[in-house]
């Protein structure tokens, strides 16, 4: 049974003045682990000359009796500092947790300091030094700094951050695991593998930027959709609401989404992998594995992904019946499946003098989907596939250069082609029978389509951080991305007709910042002032009604300026202002098109916005009254030229709205148990976005709502928890989540008559997870049997289109 202590610290000071502190990551047992025996780590020798001073923090375990069985290093600072306090904490000895007066396995999370002894005057030789053994006195108390986590979270950026260690263990995908948070609506418009809507403080889609370890999400070898990213193969997620550090070179102007992956470096091999199995023939696969030798800092990792599912789950429609009249009708999807795979290696060196990484990534990875129907699901199509293609490399460098000076660059290519075929030659009913069989190919339009888009994407990330002195840091970022873009329609060409997906695009854009980061008042008080610039050029050539290409060639540019401020009223509680003029500048799926759904649009303009946060978070300790938290937050987006994917009968297109202002509170609220043995969350967001613009073609719905878009929505989850069922290191738990969708207007809300008004109705929907997980020193097991819609509620998401209803999944994961 693993019980997880908060220990606020334990030093001992040894001879070259290093120090240990640790504390428990979550609920204080009756009697915490005390350190028994220190061991002194060796002092890394170019660290020593370099006058290098570093603090490691590690998480560890503890068996029954004291001792430390694993050691992982939570946060690497290289220089050998890393290796040397893994070795010294695995050889020291604690006193084990007690609870009712039993001995119990512990996790918590120590840190070793590493500090240099005073420097002798230069008119003396210093003494040689003689190891001293410490007195029992030598051990004080300190307070122990949060894990990177929980500082990502009580810094001045506005950003709320998911650890995914307890999702891992469900079958729900992320998409589906952050759609549980505040703030943050994720819709589908199907199963596994449907295009999905991603949305912060109703800015959605393109408006928010994604990324894997810094790296643009579709350049990282995951494919372009955020929901069909491996849980299992990220360790957290960073969300950002709507003002956006420079770290990340992007002109984001509703935020950000920053998937981190496992950064662990420790030396010795280790692997896990995790399957899935579950209704509507869905399998998931991911694997992963890792090497590092130690002597010469070579690091090698690898992971990949097989996800296959066909989608074939019952859906309602309206089918004519013998008269021809439309009668309502239960049927299976029968043209909907999704395959997904995808694999990437990476190789390099770690904690070396000249470099604290120097790693080269590779990958490859591929999709196809069946498209079963139009955007409003009234016509069923049999034989529309899509798909895509993507391969590249990514080279990352960090290191530190002399004393407060710290450099990291990305510098990567990624190929991606695109293909859509619609070479049907019958109408298919929703039954999957072909009624008709068409006087040409083509199930969408009336011709056949069979077309590839290729793009060429080169791009770099490059951070340098100064620290002048405590308290004061300045950041400066430049990111360049240049994209070529071409393909064809092979229809077309067969017919010898002209080709609009043949003309060559060229998209170049750079995004420049410079921050400057203030701390005071012993770091109660945190301040983050920064600028930012934006350009790009576009060169295409337009296709004009005569049927002849003309040059086009357009340059953009634009300004951002921000600042992100926190004060920590008392020690648990804190509150945030942050603000940013952000800009954003199209991309190239919003004026090329993607030549399969999305038309291109040469007339785009930025978008502006002025984003506005306020926030107030409390983290209370632990008490005999279990521990409280709570967050809330308050939000305004004043855009001009709000860019929105906006459908057709068959078709998208990216379309300025002019203007738009959403304005929004959301608010969380959990409690943990005593013991750890349940645990509370729930969540409500409320947001009022609307149309502002009196002039162009929205004039007319000016102070409506946006439409299909919910307002108003809410979680709420609470997992029972059991330790020590069936051995000392095991874990069992029962998880129920429950999600609210207050009715919503598929139009605009004053379009039509009160009888004609298309609404999507209030839903409630519920899912239960049973999870058992069990740990044998450096193994550990656990499965997980998840229900989701456990009541099969008609679920509408993404233009009304259903999504599954009740499914169940089997999950089983296996780490070493």
């Amino acid at each position: 049974m693993i019980t997880i202590f908060i220990i606020q610290g334990l030093t001992v000071l040894a001879w070259l003045g290093m120090a240990g502190e640790a504390r428990a990551e979550e609920t204080p047992a009756r009697e915490s682990p005390r350190l028994l025996s220190f061991v002194e780590a060796r002092y890394p020798e170019r660290a020593k000359q370099e006058r290098l001073e570093a603090r490691v923090p590690l998480r560890i375990r503890l068996d029954e009796e004291g001792r430390v069985t694993e050691a992982e290093v939570v946060e690497p600072i290289g220089h050998g500092f890393d290796e040397a306090a893994r070795e010294a904490v695995l050889d020291m000895r604690f006193s084990p947790a007690m609870r009712d007066g039993k001995a119990k396995p512990s996790r918590l999370v120590y840190t070793y300091v590493f500090r240099l002894p005073a420097e002798a005057p230069r008119a003396a030789a210093p003494p040689p030094p003689v190891p001293v053994p410490e007195p029992d006195d030598a051990i004080e108390v300190l307070v122990q700094g949060p894990s990177q986590a929980r500082q990502r979270r009580q810094s001045a950026e506005a950003v709320q951050v998911v650890e995914t260690e307890t999702i891992q263990r469900e079958a729900a995908d992320l998409g589906e695991a952050l759609a549980r948070s505040e703030g943050v609506g994720v819709r589908r418009s199907g199963g596994l593998g449907s295009r999905s809507r991603f949305s912060l403080a109703g800015l959605t889609d393109e408006q928010i930027r994604f990324f894997v370890d810094g790296v643009p999400l579709d350049l990282a070898g995951f494919g372009p959709e955020l929901s069909n990213v491996p849980v299992n193969l990220v360790q957290r997620v960073e969300i950002y609401q709507g003002v956006v550090p420079i770290r990340f070179g992007t002109d984001a102007l509703g935020g950000a989404v920053h998937l981190v992956t496992d950064q662990q470096v420790s030396p010795g091999t280790s692997a896990a992998a995790s399957y899935e199995l579950g209704s509507f023939d869905t399998h998931r696969l991911t694997a992963t594995a890792r090497h590092l030798h130690e002597p010469s800092g070579l690091f090698v990792r690898a992971n990949g992904f097989i996800d296959s599912t066909r989608n074939d789950y019952p859906i309602n429609v309206k089918v004519a019946n013998d008269l021809g009249k439309p009668v309502p009708a239960r049927i299976y999807r029968f043209h909907d499946a999704y395959r997904a795979w995808g694999a990437g290696v990476e190789a390099g060196f770690v904690d070396k003098p000249w470099a604290q990484r120097l790693l080269l990534r590779a990958f490859v990875n591929g999709s196809d989907k069946d498209i079963q129907n139009n955007v409003f699901m009234t016509q069923p199509f049999g034989e529309v596939t899509s798909g895509e293609f993507s391969a590249g490399s990514i080279l990352r460098y960090e290191h530190f250069f002399g004393p407060g000076v710290t450099a990291d660059a990305i510098v990567g290519y990624n190929f991606r082609r695109t293909h859509f075929e619609d070479l049907g030659t019958c109408a298919y009913d929703w039954f999957g029978r072909c009624v008709t069989q068409l006087p040409q190919p083509g199930e969408i339009e009336s011709r056949a389509v069979e077309r590839g888009v290729d793009q060429h994407t080169g791009f770099a990330r490059l951070n340098l951080g100064w620290t002048p002195s405590s308290g004061h840091r300045l950041r400066v970022s430049l990111a360049p991305t240049v994209i070529g873009r071409t393909g064809e329609d092979r229809q077309l060409r067969a017919r010898e007709e002209l080709d609009p997906l043949s003309a060559d695009r060229q998209l170049t854009s750079l995004v420049t910042g410079v921050e400057y980061t203030f701390n005071a008042l012993q770091e109660r008080l945190e301040n983050v002032l920064f600028l930012k610039d934006y350009y790009q050029r576009a060169q295409t050539q337009k296709l004009l009604p005569s049927l002849v290409f003309v040059p086009l060639d357009r340059t953009l540019h634009g300004v951002g300026v921000g600042d992100s401020v926190r004060f920590r009223l008392l020690p648990e509680l804190y509150a945030k202002a942050s603000y940013e003029f952000a800009t954003r500048l199209p991309r190239p799926d919003e004026i090329f098109g993607d030549g399969i759904l999305i038309d291109d649009n040469l007339d785009l303009n930025p978008e502006r916005s002025h984003n506005l946060n306020v926030e107030f978070s409390y983290e209370g300790l632990p008490t005999r009254a279990g521990s409280f938290r709570t967050n809330v937050l308050g939000f305004g987006r004043l855009a001009d030229q709000l860019i929105l994917l906006l459908g057709k009968d068959s078709y998208f297109t990216y379309q300025n709205v002019y203007a738009a202002r959403s304005l929004g509170v959301a608010g969380a609220a959990g409690w943990t148990s005593p013991g750890q043995y349940l645990f509370l969350d729930g969540n409500i967001t409320w947001q009022d976005f609307r149309n502002t613009s009196r002039e162009g073609d929205f004039a007319t719905f000016v102070g409506q709502r946006i439409p299909n878009r919910p307002y108003l929505q809410a979680n709420g989850t609470a997992r029972f928890q059991l330790s020590g069922v069936m051995s000392a290191r095991d874990e069992l738990s029962l998880t129920w989540h429950v999600r609210y969708i207050h009715a919503f207007f598929r139009a605009w809300e004053k379009a039509g008559t009160v009888d004609s008004k298309q609404v999507i109705d209030s839903q409630l929907l519920h899912s239960l997870a049973l999870s058992y997980v069990t740990r044998r020193e450096n193994l550990t097991l656990g499965w997980t049997v998840d229900m989701q819609n456990l009541t099969d509620t008609p679920a509408y998401d993404f233009f009304g289109v259903q999504r599954p209803g009740r499914s169940v999944f089997a999950k089983l994961i296996l780490e070493h």
